[in-house]
């Protein structure tokens, strides 16, 4: 499964990039995550940066443990999570429109197991939908939270 979404943020890609690549603050910008525990952090740069993140998903309460895989700064990091028989890469990335910078995030879930592979071609179209509607609402949350402090 394969979903994608974007916002506008009136503000220069450094600035986003600043709240973006601040993994650590992500509990206090973006609603949805209940708690943030860092579990591993690199000397330099983000990639190894690595946490269990608890959020509300989906009218549940999940917690996954994800790492950061590769950066380009101020253009994007990847991030891996595995779990429930499945991998799940995500991309956060930055492309700037004059004043203005387009943030998107990218979200592939990649079933392993046999199990999660039937539960992803029974149940894959109804997820689709609300994992977009999540991941559209963790972008307006840093919007806002860029945009707020303005």
């Amino acid at each position: 499964m394969k979903v994608s979404t974007s916002v506008i943020i009136n503000a220069p890609k450094e600035e986003v990039w600043s709240v973006v690549s601040n993994i650590e603050n992500s509990a206090n910008v973006i609603s949805s995550i209940e708690k943030l525990e860092v579990l591993e952090k690199p000397d330099s740069g983000l990639v190894g940066f690595k946490w269990r993140e608890t959020r509300t998903m989906f009218g549940k309460t999940a917690t996954e443990v994800m790492w950061v895989t590769d950066v380009q700064e101020n253009t994007y990091y990847d991030v891996r999570a595995e779990s429930h028989g499945a991998v799940y890469l995500s991309k956060i990335y930055l492309r700037e429109e004059g004043d203005k910078t387009v943030l998107t995030m990218d979200f592939d879930a990649q079933p392993q197991t046999t199990m999660s592979k039937i539960m992803s071609f029974l149940m894959g179209f109804v997820f689709k939908g609300a994992t977009k509607k999540a991941l559209h609402k963790d972008l307006e949350d840093i919007k806002m939270s860029i945009e707020g402090q303005k």
